[in-house]
């Protein structure tokens, strides 16, 4: 592992999205985006929906992840997501129609909505849609 090097993990109930050295990360944690450089102090914190950025090999990454946690020990860096994919993985057309499906649901407020829901959904498409831009 180079010096300034974080070995970096992220982890779905399905799979492993990744398994490299990274140069550095941010997160977008419970209290707002939190940035991970190497030899960072040890950490456990909570994510939230949204856009995961990462240096690798001096160029910039990004993923969308639908909250989880992260866990900073010894230059090691474990996000473990609810789902995540990587911003080459992402159908873009496909969360911007998520994305109209649940401004639409949130603007017309029937009885039967669950709004928290709606909200999440919304949120979801965004940091697709944002990840792979």
């Amino acid at each position: 592992m180079a010096e300034n090097a974080i070995n970096f993990e992220v982890v779905t109930p399905e799979k492993v999205i990744i398994s490299g050295n990274i140069d550095s990360l941010i997160v977008p944690a419970a209290l707002g985006y939190l940035g991970v450089l190497s030899n960072h102090a040890p950490l456990v914190t909570a994510l939230e929906i949204g856009v995961v950025t990462y240096r690798q090999d001096g160029k910039p990454k990004k993923m969308a992840i639908s909250g989880g946690f992260l866990e900073v020990v010894n230059n090691k860096a474990v996000v473990l997501a609810q789902t995540a994919e990587t911003e080459d993985k992402i159908d873009v057309s496909r969360a911007q129609s998520a994305k109209e499906r649940a401004e639409k649901r949130l603007s017309e407020r029937n009885a039967d909505l669950d709004l928290l829901r709606a909200e999440m959904a919304l949120k979801r498409a965004v940091s697709r849609i944002k990840a792979a831009q």
